[in-house]
């Protein structure tokens, strides 16, 4: 009967463990840091892809086709320089502070809570926006070679793909962004080779050199056009401040993220104004097979360029090098929507479900609720995709000034925190150029296109849907910001009061240590630049 009895106690005992062990792990899938694998090249790289997206391959046509060759120079430059700054600011903060949350959290931390509430909900916004900007951007490049598979049905081979290449973890993530972005390097640096043995008549039926600026001309709707583009350029940009998110899945921050910012500014001269020279001046911006409203198919201005130079083949081979940047900006933007609800799920300002991970650290609720969000992109399949690829990227590219200026307030708040806690710039591991001038005008910069981005639609005749697709995303962030400033009660934080040391990794070295920096000879700084 006692043997009865213990036995009996023994299994109670047993399930009673085994259901603490339960609790414990679930407890833990909800707590659970994400791996820090990253290494510096990744990061490097991760940094280049986030500037070559297909939108440089895809969307840029649509920007030639609005604003024509100097007016795509002029805004693409301008927002050129605006990231620039941005840059700076998120360095100094990602390398003395790197964690996943990024900006996000800093919002929390040095400005109020309820601006990193709003802020990480338009952050993942824009993220899952991209993402089904990518899936319409591959189908539309994809049926370039056959329409034997519908649109949506591409759509939806790709959803498949993206979802289980992000669950395979962030090393892999890492590797694959590596490769992908190698391959984007070498593609664009070919083209404007071969862009300028066409522009000279050496390759193709004539000499076009600056043609097309006279005929059809330089601008396509003078200041019009350029102010329309302003909001293709910010989301063409989207991605540079990825190396924020990735810093806290860095395993040597301080060392990885200068030197991936310091190079920000040539990859944003040579990649992108670069591009948009050289298509400025293959292409005129009149060319119906450019990406515009009305519109059914897309063709890239690269396979453009190359198809009428009589290299057919090279044109399939840009529509293949099209292929793999999107599969890296969909790679890209399943990771950061995913990290950015992730924090926001553990900081109770998205449902907790969203913040589970599972023992390889992938953040797979997340990453599931991000792409299901993302599959507005079949919408594409019932409306012209012209018209719908544009609509994406407007709304996306409002987001991206949205993020971009709060990044710049962010790093105001955290220099005067600095000074009100008695702390020394000089012992940032980095510090942001041109501080405040730099940081001050760009987040002046940002608030001024914020609201100058679709002034068009005032000019006569109003345009009620150009207006709503602009301008819709102001009041949804004031409406969340003083929502749950008013449902929290979250108050301005003092800067006396500014946590400034949660998240240090003091411990690591920094990029003034790294022997490679010492390397100055010329191959080693195109090197830097082109690779990292």
């Amino acid at each position: 009967m006692g043997t009865h009895k213990e036995a009996e106690l023994a299994v109670g005992g047993t399930r009673d463990s085994d259901s603490i062990e339960a609790l414990a792990a679930s407890a833990e899938a909800y707590s659970a840091p994400l791996h820090r694998k990253l290494k510096s090249r990744h990061i490097q790289m991760i940094a280049i892809g986030g500037i070559i997206g297909p939108g440089l391959f895809v969307g840029s046509s649509n920007a030639l086709h609005i604003a024509g060759p100097a007016g795509i120079l002029i805004s693409f430059s301008l927002v050129g320089i605006i990231v620039f700054f941005v840059m700076q600011s998120l360095g100094e903060l990602a390398t003395l502070i790197p964690v996943t949350g990024s900006f996000t959290e800093y919002a929390s931390r040095f400005v109020d809570d309820s601006l990193s509430f709003a802020l990480g909900w338009a952050y993942w916004y824009l993220w899952v926006t991209v993402l089904a900007n990518e899936y319409n951007a591959i189908s539309l490049v994809i049926m370039y070679w056959t329409e034997v598979v519908p649109q949506w049905g591409w759509i939806l081979i790709f959803w498949v793909f993206f979802m289980a290449l992000s669950m395979a973890g962030i090393l892999v993530y890492g590797e694959i962004e590596f490769w992908l972005s190698l391959i984007k390097v070498i593609s664009i640096t070919i083209f404007f080779i071969v862009g300028i043995f066409i522009s000279a008549g050496v390759i193709g039926p004539q000499k076009i050199g600056f043609k097309y600026w006279d005929d059809p001309g330089a601008f396509a709707d003078s200041i019009n056009g350029v102010a329309n583009t302003f909001v293709i350029a910010g989301t063409l940009y989207a991605g540079t401040e990825m190396v924020g998110i990735t810093a806290g899945e860095a395993d040597n921050p301080a060392k990885a993220v200068p030197r991936a910012i310091r190079q920000v500014f040539w990859r944003i001269l040579i990649f992108y104004v670069g591009t948009m020279f050289f298509i400025g001046i293959l292409i005129p911006y009149d060319d119906k097979r450019l990406l515009s409203k009305e519109s059914k198919t897309a063709q890239s201005p690269f396979t453009i360029a190359l198809s009428d130079a009589g290299l057919s083949a090279g044109a399939s081979l840009i529509n293949a090098v099209i292929v793999i940047a999107v599969i890296s900006a969909g790679n890209s933007s399943m990771y950061v929507s995913s990290r950015t609800i992730l924090f926001m799920a553990r900081n109770g300002k998205a449902p907790k479900l969203l913040g589970r991970v599972n023992k390889a650290g992938v953040p797979w609720v997340a990453l599931l609720f991000s792409n299901l969000v993302a599959c507005i992109a079949f919408l594409s399949v019932s409306k012209a995709a012209g018209a719908v690829y544009n609509a994406l990227i407007t709304l996306s590219g409002v987001a991206t000034f949205i993020v971009w200026g709060t990044i710049e307030l962010v790093h105001i708040r955290f220099r005067n925190g600095l000074k009100a806690q008695g702390q020394s710039v000089d012992d940032l591991a980095f510090k942001a150029m041109w501080y405040p001038y730099g940081t001050y005008a760009a987040l002046a910069a940002n608030i001024f296109l914020i609201f100058f981005q679709g002034y068009t639609a005032f000019l006569s005749p109003f345009s009620a849907s150009s207006f709503v697709i602009n301008y819709i995303l102001l009041p949804v962030f004031v409406m969340l910001l003083l929502g749950y400033k008013l449902f929290k009660k979250t108050k301005w934080v003092k800067l006396e009061e500014m946590d400034i040391w949660t998240g240090r990794r003091d411990d690591l070295v920094p990029a003034h240590g790294d022997a490679l920096s010492k390397k100055s000879g010329m191959f080693h700084r195109v090197k830097r630049v082109a690779v990292g």
